[in-house]
């Protein structure tokens, strides 16, 4: 189940305007997954991921290194702040 979300929200990370030179913020990136995914549902974010892989696949590649890096950095736990 968690390697379905997380491969869910690589997809829609991937098909949105994000871009790596922008240093999206953590809010910002959450923000993009979930427009993408209301957009364009599940299977048309894959299908937008294999688009691109068909076409720039050289793009694709580093786009995707991007996407895995940003998304560890969302998918860690939120350590608490101690007061």
């Amino acid at each position: 189940m968690i390697s379905t979300v997380k491969d869910l929200a690589a997809e829609a990370l991937f098909v949105s305007y994000l871009q790596p030179s922008e240093s999206p913020t953590r809010a910002s990136v959450e923000q993009a997954i979930t427009m993408m995914i209301l957009r364009h549902g599940s299977d048309g974010c894959a299908a937008g991921v294999a688009t691109e892989f068909g076409d720039h696949p050289e793009a694709a590649v580093r786009r995707m290194a991007w996407v895995h890096a940003e998304l560890a950095e969302v998918l860690a736990p939120r350590m608490p702040v101690l007061h």
